[in-house]
């Protein structure tokens, strides 16, 4: 396939982590009936990932171990920030409910760009996160075969410039409930707490 871009691409894959022991750890996979697709060219996965898969023909399997340089990179303590609880807070309340040790959270920068971050410590002088990828680090192996992969049409070009505008979600699968696995933001302004979801995919977006 020649023209790489504008291409609409559905797989199925496993995703694992390569331990340094050799051994490697299941991380996600795609549900039945509910592929991964993108369409190329939009930076919806991982570059890598999508060089990897943009020229196979439907049907075909495939097999790519990438290094954290070419994944989500290195894990980078710069990453972690303390934050006020007062952004945390709803009504003059702090949001216990959802702000805990562990949790996977929306943030917003000054530019009003949306990024994933995991709670490390809440405290009473502030809650510190972390921007990183959950999947820093990681040297990755996903293992997967092509369902699809054709042109994709003007109304299916169209949608995806919607929702990566703000009107939805731009990672390209129908249960957007993890992180945002394809966009990784070091901004440090976390001024902003948005009470929902988020666009995640965290393990989606590749």
């Amino acid at each position: 396939m020649d023209n790489k871009t504008n291409k609409f691409i559905s797989v199925n894959y496993q995703l694992y982590t390569l331990e340094a022991d050799g051994s490697k750890q299941l991380v996600e996979e795609t549900k039945e009936g509910n592929p991964f697709q993108i369409i190329s060219g939009f930076g919806m996965s991982i570059d890598k990932f999508e060089e990897a898969i943009v020229g196979l023909e439907a049907g075909s399997d495939f097999e790519l171990t990438l290094q954290p340089a070419d994944a989500f990179g290195e894990y980078e303590e710069e990453g972690k920030h303390k934050v006020s609880r007062d952004i945390f807070s709803i009504n003059g309340h702090f949001d216990h409910e959802n702000i805990f040790e562990g949790a996977v959270i929306t943030l917003m920068d000054s530019e009003g760009k949306r990024f994933m971050a995991r709670v490390i410590k809440v405290e009473e002088d502030g809650v510190t996160v972390d921007t990183n990828h959950p999947l820093a680090g990681s040297t990755l192996l996903f293992k997967g075969s092509v369902l699809e992969n054709r042109e994709a049409t003007n109304e299916e070009i169209q949608h995806m410039i919607n929702h990566m505008s703000g009107e939805g979600c731009g990672c390209g699968c129908d249960d957007c409930d993890g992180d945002c696995g394809g966009h990784h933001h070091h901004d440090g302004d976390c001024g902003h707490h948005h009470h929902d979801d988020g666009c995640g995919c965290v393990h989606c977006h590749h």
